[in-house]
């Protein structure tokens, strides 16, 4: 298989070094307009093409490209891919907006490819190991999950807190708990330098559920914490990730009402047991990222982190960003897409505009983003 990489910032270097790992691969071509970055990337692997324009990347014979750029872009490279007939490999978060994401979503049902969303955590050994002691009933009924995910820096030119880091652990709570529908988000956040929010909180609600989700996202912070508590009536579980070792705690503890009768009267107690940390699968993430990405071409079959599961996180930013704009309101994600048909309204809706929308040229585009 041979595979196109656009963007050589940050994290292409990391996609092209698990690409060349793989024994499925057997040619990659790095892509992007700065000079220094493509010299970077062709002096780390020797084994490597190097091109400094995505059409000619595209009229390659290829058979799909990975797209590490920013979020801004995703949508007009992935199109351009898709219609040129690639499967695509996406960075978090999938598209700018929903409509983005169902457009690029039809375009790829229509020519049977294949679109993969990098929700790099969902193969980590660790979260893996947290759906399983949920499935198994380990911690019993959720009652809440609970995420903070803070550092000093780095601010995004393109984007807010909420979009930069909440994906990540968004992604993580729908993996674990596939059947707790979201029912709505409030969200409150600040923007101390610029016109982005470098420090939000957000809550989700769920459907027909006591379960509560809260998340904590800062550039601000003076200390990087990456940290998930995911409680249930039986026990409770402490995820952190910046832990070289024991990153998974689990603690036998729990809250045992002895009366509901009468609030006034009702005593709780408070069972306080002993930890373990459960053995976690040791494996590279983004490895693993790639075998999916693969195996879902060659198996014809949605991968695990598909476009629908980029387009859920999507939804939950684009209802975030209302509610902080509306100071902290309650936004019922169910609007958003209220049936089938309102969705392929939207779809119609914006193939109107398409002609317009690729009239810019291209090459002009690429250069305007700065990939």
């Amino acid at each position: 298989m041979k595979i196109g990489v656009v963007g050589l910032g940050y994290w292409g270097p990391n996609i092209i070094r698990n690409l060349l790992s793989n024994n499925e691969i057997k040619q990659v071509i790095g892509c992007d307009k700065r000079t220094d970055r493509l010299n970077y990337a062709k002096n780390r692997f020797t084994e490597i093409e190097v091109l400094d324009d995505y059409q000619t990347l595209l009229k390659r014979d290829i058979d799909a490209v990975a797209i590490a750029t920013p979020v801004r872009t995703h949508y007009w490279f992935a199109r351009q891919a898709l219609e040129a007939g690639k499967h695509i490999w996406v960075e978090k978060p999938f598209t700018a907006s929903c409509q983005q994401a169902q457009e690029l979503m039809e375009i790829a049902d229509k020519n049977n490819l294949k679109i993969f969303v990098d929700h790099t955590f969902i193969y980590t050994g660790a979260v893996k190991k947290i759906k399983e002691l949920v499935e198994n009933g380990d911690l019993g009924e959720i009652i809440y999950f609970d995420s903070v995910r803070i550092n000093l820096g780095l601010f995004q030119h393109d984007c807010n807190v909420v979009w930069d880091l909440a994906p990540h652990d968004l992604s993580i709570m729908s993996y674990i708990l596939p059947n707790n529908k979201i029912e709505a988000v409030t969200a409150c956040g600040i923007s101390n330098y610029y016109d982005q929010e470098n420090l939000a909180q957000l809550t989700l609600h769920f459907e027909k559920s006591n379960c509560f989700a809260h998340f904590h996202v800062n550039w601000t912070s003076p200390v990087k914490i990456r940290r998930i508590i995911v409680a249930g009536k039986k026990r409770m579980l402490v995820y952190d990730d910046m832990e070289n070792s024991e990153k998974i705690k689990v603690y036998d503890s729990r809250v045992e009402m002895n009366s509901l009768e009468d609030i006034h009267s009702a005593l709780a107690q408070y069972r306080i047991g002993n930890m373990h940390s459960p053995k976690i699968e040791q494996n590279e993430a983004l490895a693993a990222c790639v075998t999916e990405f693969i195996s879902a071409i060659k198996e014809d079959r949605q991968p695990l982190t598909g476009a629908r599961e980029g387009l859920e996180v999507v939804r939950i930013l684009e209802a975030t960003d209302k509610s902080i704009k509306n100071k902290g309101a309650y936004v019922e994600l169910i609007k958003l897409n209220k049936s089938e048909e309102n969705s392929i309204r939207e779809f119609q809706k914006i193939e109107t505009r398409k002609n317009q929308d690729t009239s810019v040229n291209s090459s002009e585009f690429e250069k305007a983003v700065g990939f």
